[in-house]
């Protein structure tokens, strides 16, 4: 395991987009926890939520006066094929658990395990895979708080993959899903439902100058910023739909001929999947000179993306949270999302956005094609999807939630 490069960051900072209050109580939570020693554990360090969570959480709790801590998994190939079948089984496609497959999930966790030359008072594992750790880490620390952090979908799993995964989590002593309906397939912790949340003044999401907006908008040519653009940002994942939000875009162009399609991801490092479905969605887009299929963006240029693209789109077919979508709610700018996982939290359908069913392609493109005809609506849906979000999915309130957490598992009292 290693521990990877970290951001400074400062609560003060924070006093322009949370209230005092809030912010005075996150003081007293980790002055109540000031002599508890935290650690996170996940499998990667860039691409995807997780990663981008804890680049924010970890070092502002330090900022705090906590001692939190923040390492990542040493693993080959092999087992993120292993990894991203676990997940995909977890959300409900069908494929073979092997005994081969289950060997090596568990020698490379006890490989990482065995790695862990400290103790701690609370250990948070990320998703299931660092979760077969869990045995070594009862071994070695026999009196920490083992915490499961799962950020996926659990409403519709594959049996098979449930149970794998389940029979480490029971053996854990608090879990924290994204929904309470993910929950229910968890027996045994207690568990919380904690929303996830976008760090405002990160690069991706971050007030920006018109210098810096125009300098990136010129680094994104031939996209034009002067025709109308709908964006859908997502990690290149078959649960992301590339192929469905190139369908709803050839529909809305019916009616609106000059449209533009930005499809922007990156590569996860724990998820193989990524590069092949990368190539074979730019493979379909070849053709048509209005779609930019980008990958590995700077977060300042996605930020951009996201605030000048007139629609987002997030077709996803199941999805744990898609902070992409406060992100760019955030921005004021309106999303047509599908109705899973966490995007409805989100989208408030007909105030800030359109929600619909993940395989109504046809009910997407009137609404992005709607709010495109419609200057007057888009507007008016920015200004309540930018309140939406500071009321309900920026970091400070997570991060007092996972605090309050931290607490009742060290038994503490604030």
């Amino acid at each position: 395991m290693h521990p990877p490069s970290l951001p400074d960051r400062s609560i003060e900072a924070y006093a322009a987009v949370t209230d005092d209050d809030r912010l005075e109580r996150l003081r007293e939570l980790t002055a109540t926890l000031e002599d508890a020693r935290i650690l996170h554990l996940n499998s990667t360090a860039t691409g995807g939520g997780v990663a981008e969570l804890l680049r924010s959480i970890v070092p502002l709790c330090r900022d705090l006066g906590l001692d939190d801590n923040w390492l990542v998994m040493d693993a080959g190939d092999d087992f993120f094929e292993v990894t991203k079948a676990i997940h995909n089984g977890l959300q409900g496609s069908e494929s073979p658990l092997t005994e081969a497959m289950k060997a090596t999930y568990r020698e490379v966790n006890e490989r990482n395990a065995a790695e862990l030359e400290k103790t701690y008072d609370v250990v948070v594992i990320h998703d299931p895979q660092p979760l077969g750790a869990i045995e070594s880490i009862r071994e070695t620390m026999p009196e920490a708080a083992i915490v499961w952090r799962c950020h996926i979908d659990l409403t519709d799993p594959v049996e098979e993959y449930l149970t794998f995964v389940t029979d480490y989590a029971e053996q854990v002593d608090y879990a924290i899903v994204s929904r309470s309906a993910y929950g229910a397939a968890i027996d045994g912790p207690e568990t919380s439902v904690v929303h996830p949340s976008i760090d405002p003044l990160t690069a991706k999401n971050r007030s920006l100058d018109e210098e810096t907006a125009t300098a990136e908008c010129d680094r994104l040519d031939p996209l034009s910023f002067d025709a109308p653009l709908v964006t859908q940002v997502s990690r290149f994942d078959p649960w992301k739909d590339q192929f469905g939000t190139l369908e709803i875009y050839r529909r809305a162009r019916e009616s609106i001929p000059e449209l533009q399609l930005a499809l922007v991801g990156g590569m996860a490092g724990d998820d193989p999947e990524g590069l092949e479905l990368y190539e074979r969605v730019a493979e379909e887009a070849v053709d048509d000179p209005n779609v930019h299929v980008l990958t590995d963006l700077p977060d300042t240029a996605v930020n951009v993306l996201q605030r000048r693209s007139d629609v987002v789109v997030q077709k996803s077919l199941r999805e744990g949270f898609g902070l992409v979508v406060s992100e760019a709610l955030w921005k004021r700018t309106p999303v047509v999302g599908s109705n899973v996982g966490g995007i409805p939290l989100q989208i408030e359908d007909g105030h800030n956005g359109y929600l619909v069913e993940p395989e109504d392609v046809e009910s997407a493109a009137d609404h992005v094609a709607g709010l495109l005809e419609d200057d007057e609506r888009r507007r008016r849906f920015g200004e309540h999807a930018r309140e939406h979000v500071r009321d309900r999915f920026l970091l400070p309130r997570q991060l007092e939630e996972l605090l309050e957490i931290f607490l009742e598992v060290c038994d503490l009292e604030s």
